[in-house]
């Protein structure tokens, strides 16, 4: 089997799971949609983040849960990672263009040393990112480390708005971060 008909089948099978994630319990129709790379839920069909916590790479802990109230940008990443280096500025632009608006990002650096990660990030990106070499993180939201980079918007419930198993350009991230930002939290 050649590699790119691997990637292609476990990009659809993940895609199947975290669809299966989002799709309404009771009549079987779907309320999320999917272009095969990217998957986005409506908010009655959102699932709860993962325990998201972790070493900064510059020191201290992060938890995502402080984070309820705003939209979180989480971006998977690795210094090793070409489209990681490829969308790293537009990811930085969407973020100071939405900070205003109650809208924070995390990085999550998978699979790399300490030194690497740190050397990537500066000059790049102002936001935290935890480490996690390991990338029990990225599994945590059944992104495979191969799957590298992928960025997730968490609404200001802490729920899944959408998944972007690619690289992302601001034009593309910056509408869906706008668009989750204007939605009312649910009520309590």
């Amino acid at each position: 089997m050649t590699t790119r008909r691997w990637t292609a089948g476990l990009l659809a099978t993940v895609a199947a799971v975290a669809l299966a994630g989002c799709s309404s319990g009771g009549d079987g129709e779907k309320s999320c949609t999917s272009d095969g790379l990217t998957i986005t839920c409506a908010p009655d069909q959102r699932s709860k983040t993962p325990k998201v916590t972790g070493e900064l790479l510059t020191g201290g802990q992060y938890d995502v849960s402080q984070a309820r109230g705003q939209v979180v940008v989480v971006n998977f990443w690795g210094s090793w990672c070409a489209p990681c280096r490829a969308e790293a500025d537009d990811l930085e632009t969407t973020y100071q263009a939405t900070k205003a608006s109650g809208v924070t990002f995390l990085g999550v650096n998978v699979q790399d040393s300490r030194d690497k990660a740190i050397a990537f990030e500066q000059g790049r990106a102002t936001y935290p990112s935890i480490f996690d070499p390991s990338s029990r993180q990225a599994l945590n939201f059944d992104i495979p480390p191969n799957t590298t980079p992928a960025t997730v918007v968490l609404d200001r419930d802490g729920r899944i708005a959408v998944v972007i198993r690619r690289a992302v350009t601001q034009d593309e991230l910056r509408p869906i971060v706008e668009r989750i930002a204007a939605e009312k939290p649910a009520p309590n």
